[in-house]
């Protein structure tokens, strides 16, 4: 049985990534919500809202029911995700900017880049919608957990973070369209989104603001 399940895992990437993009992420935004001193029922909802809304926006622009409502098992990685936050925040101190969570988050945004990839191409959407939607499925969670904690996106600051996922949605696109298969464009998304965002956050990248670039012209 346990085979069995892997070489299905293992058969389809879509499968693969969204597995891991629920438990990435509803652990990611459940850390949140902890340090912000939610209490468990809050938890719950601030990490499962990561875990599922970018793919429930997807599933809506693809005209399909969200997977989110047809299976038990996507609501269940989610709160697996949960529960593994918790348990983090019972031995470490601060959660959410440890190693792990974030490590975690850029696993899930790769990810999620990776899943929104292959359903746009699917559905038979333009280039354009092909990233589009592999962004949205990679940061929409992100930014809908923030509105619930009452602060603005990130994804609209100085963090590199979206545009991670538009690079990995743009190769996809790119190693697709030359003739390259699902697997190995996948696994180019997965490569392009992950490491350009543990590089923005090892190194401190930012995109600039329309302020910064008025004082550089001014200098």
């Amino acid at each position: 049985m346990v085979a069995g399940t892997l070489g299905a895992l293992l058969a389809d990437p879509f499968v693969v990534m969204n597995t891991i993009g629920l438990v990435a992420f509803a652990l990611a935004g459940s850390t949140k919500a902890i340090r912000e001193r939610f209490d468990l029922f809050g938890i719950t909802v601030v990490g499962l809202a990561t875990a599922f809304a970018g793919g429930v926006t997807r599933d809506i622009l693809v005209s399909r029911v969200p997977l989110a409502l047809r299976s038990l098992g996507e609501i269940s990685l989610g709160l697996f995700g949960v529960v593994l936050a918790v348990g983090l925040s019972i031995v470490l101190e601060s959660p959410d900017d440890h190693p792990i969570t974030l490590l975690s988050d850029a696993i899930g945004l790769a990810a999620f880049a990776t899943a929104g990839a292959i359903v746009a191409t699917g559905a038979g959407v333009s280039s354009f919608g092909v990233v589009a939607i592999a962004t949205i499925n990679a940061a929409g969670g992100g930014a809908f957990a923030d509105i619930l904690l009452d602060r603005s996106p990130f994804i609209l600051f100085e963090d590199f973070y979206a545009s991670c996922a538009v690079a990995g949605g743009s190769v996809y696109w790119l190693l697709l369209t030359a003739g390259g298969g699902e697997s190995a464009a996948a696994a180019a998304c997965v490569a392009v989104t992950l490491g350009t965002r543990l590089a923005a956050v090892n190194y401190g990248w930012t995109l600039p603001t329309a302020q910064a670039l008025g004082r550089d012209e001014h200098q």
